[in-house]
């Protein structure tokens, strides 16, 4: 799809975001503000990706808005694995990674990318849920992942596109690249919306 006219700014660092708006032919820059990836604590798992995504969005928005830069249309993103009811993060250290894969080991968890456009006032804000499951994963294969891919800044502490995700994913329910980071047709669709 090719995109002619607006500004489309990224407001993520991941390289994976990246390279899917890219197999997608949609011309980007990249622009980032740090942001606290904060949530209410009461707030229901299914809205906390797209919180942390808008408060990404609206701190870009928000930068460039102030140096009077013309941006047409932020995107942010922001994706978080779930076991349970509980939303696993990115692993603080190689134990903590250890732990959480050998949590995810032989179950079945959520992957959920929160997705927020901005144009103007214009907000399209949406989430989409990929089911995963694991097989039951070796300790010396957990170790051999984490110490060759040190997965210390992804959620769940893995990439589906990575060898664990060869060798220890039993399969899914849903979009494949939702799982890595960015449900990219929807994006493209969203775009369509907000371009016309």
């Amino acid at each position: 799809m090719t995109i002619n006219g607006p500004r489309i700014i990224l407001a993520s660092q991941s390289p994976r975001r990246k390279q899917l708006l890219e197999w997608a032919e949609i011309p980007f820059e990249i622009m980032v503000q740090p942001t606290e990836e904060t949530f209410p604590p009461d707030m229901p798992v299914a809205e906390v990706p797209v919180h942390i995504a808008r408060q990404k969005a609206i701190a870009v928005r928000q930068k460039y808005e102030s140096l009077h830069d013309d941006i047409n249309i932020v995107i942010a993103a922001d994706t978080v694995v779930v076991l349970g009811n509980t939303v696993i993060g990115k692993p603080k250290d190689r134990e903590d990674a250890l732990n959480i894969l050998r949590r995810l080991s032989g179950n079945k968890h959520q992957v959920i990318t929160g997705v927020v456009l901005l144009k103007g006032e214009r907000e399209i804000a949406f989430a989409d849920t990929t089911d995963v499951w694991f097989h039951a994963l070796t300790p010396e294969q957990i170790a051999f992942y984490v110490d060759k891919y040190q997965p210390y800044d992804k959620a769940g502490a893995y990439a589906i596109q990575e060898w664990i995700g060869v060798v220890g994913i039993k399969s899914i329910q849903g979009d494949f690249y939702n799982v890595m980071g960015l449900p990219v047709s929807r994006v493209v669709a969203a775009l369509a919306k907000l371009i016309i």
